[in-house]
């Protein structure tokens, strides 16, 4: 029971962060450096208490996590240096690529993309049509509404995260049932 509380603990953690990143980018087009750090925290520490309480099955190994880190930081800070995406989208999403592990990375990128793409059509709507009115000043509506060319990528980042978590099994019944008879 003790090893379901702790990993349930560490995933709701990822898993919360990542909407209060979303929500802090669709506010102001901004994600704290925190946000990343405890998402990476929360693998490390689900990661070993797994391998602690005997439960290495849960996730891959920890080669398959780093690559997968290192994979997302490569074509994100590539994107970052063509000025394509920011610094703190390279920094989650590369955070949430430690929990995906290799085997996460195709449904992390694939809903990432196509939840980006939603949000950047919906900026363009946004631009075009100008339909709220009175946002919130210094937030994304304001500024794509003034004519800005942004996306808060952090609510595709975190949502591809969370599609990848269901498709690891994270949050499967026999893995729960398992890690609850522990």
């Amino acid at each position: 029971m003790i090893a379901l509380v702790l990993f349930l603990t560490c995933l709701f953690v990822a898993v919360a962060v990542g909407a209060l990143a979303a929500w802090s980018d669709m506010k102001g087009l901004i994600i704290p450096n925190w946000h990343s750090g405890v998402i990476i925290a929360s693998f490390f520490a689900a990661f070993a208490l797994m391998q602690l309480l005997g439960h290495p099955g849960i996730f891959a190994s920890i080669w398959s996590h780093l690559t997968a880190a290192l994979i997302i930081f490569a074509i994100t800070a590539t994107l970052f240096g063509l000025k394509t995406i920011g610094a703190a989208d390279s920094k989650l999403s590369t955070a949430y690529a430690f929990w995906a592990g290799v085997a996460g990375l195709p449904a992390f990128l694939f809903y990432m993309s196509v939840v980006g793409g939603l949000v950047g059509l919906g900026a363009l709507a946004l631009q075009k049509w100008q339909p709220v009115k009175n946002p919130a000043p210094g937030g994304w509506v304001a500024r794509v509404q003034a004519g800005e060319n942004k996306v808060p990528y952090g609510v595709a980042i975190a949502v591809g995260a969370l599609a990848s978590f269901v498709k690891l099994g994270y949050f499967d019944g026999a893995i729960l049932t398992l890690l609850g008879h522990s």
